[in-house]
């Protein structure tokens, strides 16, 4: 039996002697975390700016969240979808009451989620549009990203995320994001979908052209494919909407939501719709054993109450602002923009300031966390609970770092 160590070194050590090496983290063992903030084992405290890529949207290790997990794990965590369970038909119900959506398919990962709306999409188009079959096509865009399957990484244009995974699946066409003219050449008789994140998240936090989602889901509409909004990332508050596309005024035909949805307590993930489309799933067509669990439903429930009756969306519209303005007023030289919305914010750095990676390290050293993004962003994206004078404490901090040499 291993020793419990007390170093972050010897962590360290041992993550890199018997795990695997898919990561590139930053050298800090985290050991608890409430609120904003995290500890790492050596009693360190640091102003958490990433909220573990947007899933822990209500603070790390929410009370409220906890208490529902607790509660659920000490009556049954799982039953697989063999029988019934007490808790996911409210969530089916709350979660249709709450965005609007018809009816929803709970899945546990993100990129499980998305590969369950490719899959409605393409069964719509077999069975609803009257594509012929093994036909049919979906259109993604340039820089995305939607999960690691090989599926995901076969549509991906980003050449490490595909190199040595081949052959991978056909049937997807990527056009350049931001433009609505690229996409309308795009579609044919066999087009079925088109998949698009409103704002990119790991794409360096890349906003498109106003307008750009309206008058893509317009042409959409025009051709009768599917509007799908991969809101796992930027859903749930992060921009200061519920949705980023509400910003368009436009409502998608699908959306897929995972990370926030359970407050960074457990994987769930989920796909929202209509009868019309997820009602082409007819049992056996699609499953996942712990997809729509009870541990998983209610902590889920307790998730989306705590994001609406703490308004953290409304807070993340204004203190988004706060941010970003604060960011503004640092006059670096390594800065060439600062964009974003809500509390998703990408500060893109000049080629000469030799890549984001060496600054989040020195944020790291000063007690904040954020991670790069290909290669020359820095992406902030604190929990939605942070409070002005959190903000104003890591500006300081942010500052120093960004006017050094």
């Amino acid at each position: 039996m291993l020793t419990i160590e007390k170093t972050m070194q010897d962590y360290i050590e041992l993550e890199e002697k018997f795990g695997a090496h898919n990561y590139h983290p930053l050298d800090v063992v985290i050991e608890r975390a409430e609120g904003v903030w995290v500890y790492d084992v050596e009693g360190n405290k640091y102003l958490d700016c990433l909220a573990a890529y947007s899933a822990v949207n209500q603070g790390h290790c929410h009370p409220r969240i906890v208490k529902a997990l607790k509660e659920q794990a000490e009556k049954v965590t799982l039953t697989s979808r063999a029988f019934r369970n007490n808790q996911l038909p409210f969530l089916y119900k709350e979660l249709s009451e709450l965005t609007g959506y018809q009816i929803s398919l709970p899945m546990n990962s993100g990129a499980e989620a998305v590969e369950t709306a490719l899959k409605a999409a393409r069964k719509w188009g077999y069975k609803i549009k009257g594509v012929e079959n093994d036909k049919a096509e979906i259109i993604t865009c340039e820089n995305n990203f939607a999960g690691r399957t090989i599926t995901i990484v076969g549509f991906s244009t980003e050449a490490q995320y595909k190199d040595g995974f081949g052959p991978f699946t056909p049937g997807f066409k990527s056009i350049p994001y931001g433009n609505a003219e690229a996409l309308e050449k795009a579609i044919t008789k066999n087009t079925v979908a088109f998949l698009v994140e409103p704002i990119q998240g790991e794409g360096g936090v890349i906003v498109p052209p106003e307008g750009y989602l309206k008058k893509a889901y317009d042409i959409c509409k025009k051709n009768n494919v599917l509007f799908i909004a991969d809101e796992i990332q930027t859903g749930l508050g992060r921009t200061g909407k519920l949705f980023a596309f509400e910003y368009d005024g436009i409502r998608p035909d699908v959306v897929i939501i995972g990370k926030a949805l359970s407050g960074g307590c457990y994987p769930v993930s989920a796909v929202l719709s209509n009868k019309e489309i997820l009602g082409v799933f007819k049992p056996g067509d699609h499953g996942s054993t712990f997809g729509g669990n009870p541990l998983g439903a209610a902590i889920a429930r307790e998730s989306l109450k705590v994001l609406t009756e703490e308004n953290l969306v409304e807070n993340s519209y204004n203190l988004g602002k706060y941010f970003m303005e604060k960011l503004k007023q640092i006059k670096s030289q390594h800065v060439k923009e600062v964009r974003g919305k809500g509390l998703f914010i990408g500060v893109e750095l000049k080629p000469e300031a030799k890549g984001a990676r060496r600054f989040c390290e020195a944020f790291m050293k000063k007690g904040v966390l954020c991670k790069e993004t290909h290669e020359n962003v820095i992406r902030f994206a604190p929990p939605l609970v942070i409070k002005k004078e959190e903000i104003d404490w890591a500006m300081e901090r942010v500052g120093e770092v960004l006017n050094a040499p």
